[in-house]
């Protein structure tokens, strides 16, 4: 019987068991006092009862203490000593929540540091062309400037204006997929129309950068998902290929399936990744040594997480011939 497992319980039913027996033999020795020795043996009964009492009740409070002196100093209980018993499921729960409590501060703990990292990042970023384009409207507000010059400064300040939107519109969309909810499509994606689309915004740039882009797969390749996130997650990309491919360079991007996944590989002739660069790439904010002035390191990072949340995975790599490759891999939904 668990009851029985109690030592609380075996030591009362032992020593209660003492009390009647005690009182058997000797009102069977002593017949005359039986009226005394009910007397007697009811008081240490009733008093052996609040003694084993006041003892269970001792502990409680001892282990409320504790559990009072870790909520507010962080100091573990050690629940070592409190053994199998009456107290062992309190003891059990109460393990489980000082874990989970633990826990739950660590997290918030890194959360808190990842927001104040996180703004600092997002404070910088839009601080520096903020910056220049109140230097640039400063220099436009000057009534002799010539036309010339004029409109360079004012390419210049809707390419600002542009790099703060993107931004901006980024980090949106990031903190939607952070909070949960974004809901993505579920419908059937053509991975040729889903790159030509993605590629559509390059075409000017790629074209000035005398770069040339190629498109090859099986015309049948399709997986499940969603194609207007899914845009954004190759547009981001193409683009990270376009600014570190050389003028002249080649950007390429294939596709494939098979029974188990739906495979896009886009790969470029550039000078590809250091291997310090490697691990962070996804990083938010995280910029590689051969990262241009105008990079904000979440490009990537919103990529690898429109994928991942649409069972998929990215990841990078350097071509054995050089130059970068990003492989996306689609598995069917579960």
């Amino acid at each position: 019987m668990k009851f029985l497992r109690n030592p609380e319980v075996r030591f009362s039913l032992v020593w209660h068991f003492f009390l009647l027996l005690s009182a058997v033999l000797l009102g069977f020795f002593f017949p005359s006092q039986s009226g005394i020795l009910l007397i007697l043996f009811s008081i240490l009964y009733i008093g052996s009862h609040y003694w084993i009492t006041w003892r269970r009740y001792r502990r409680l409070e001892k282990l409320a203490g504790e559990i009072d002196t870790m909520l507010h100093s962080q100091i573990p209980i050690q629940f070592e000593k409190y053994r199998e018993g009456e107290l062992s499921i309190l003891e059990n729960e109460l393990s489980k929540m000082t874990l989970r409590l633990s826990e739950q501060a660590a997290a918030l703990e890194d959360d808190k540091k990842f927001l104040a990292d996180s703004m600092a990042d997002i404070s910088h970023q839009i601080r520096s062309p903020l910056t220049s384009s109140n230097l640039i409207l400063s220099l436009l507000m000057e009534p002799d400037l010539p036309a010339s010059k004029r409109k360079k400064l004012l390419q210049e300040l809707v390419q600002l204006l542009s790099r703060i939107d993107w931004l901006v519109e980024s980090l949106l969309k990031m903190s939607k997929m952070d909070a949960g909810t974004v809901c993505f499509q579920q419908t059937s994606v053509k991975a040729e129309s889903l790159i030509r689309q993605a590629a559509e915004p390059l075409m000017i740039p790629m074209e000035l950068r005398e770069q040339n882009f190629s498109l090859s797969g099986d015309p049948g390749t399709s997986f499940t998902g969603d194609p207007a996130w899914c845009r954004e997650a190759i547009l981001n990309i193409l683009k990270n290929c376009m600014e570190h491919t050389p003028l002249g360079g080649c950007i390429t991007a294939s596709y494939s399936q098979n029974a188990i996944y739906t495979e896009i590989i886009i790969e470029d002739n550039g000078p590809g990744f250091d291997k310090e660069d490697l691990p962070h790439l996804f990083e938010r904010f995280y910029k590689g040594k051969n990262a241009s002035q105008q990079s904000v390191g979440i490009g990537l990072a919103l990529a690898r997480m429109v994928v991942s949340q649409q069972n998929g995975t990215l990841k990078a790599e350097n071509r054995p011939e050089g130059g970068a490759r990003f492989i996306i891999k689609f598995y069917p939904a579960r």
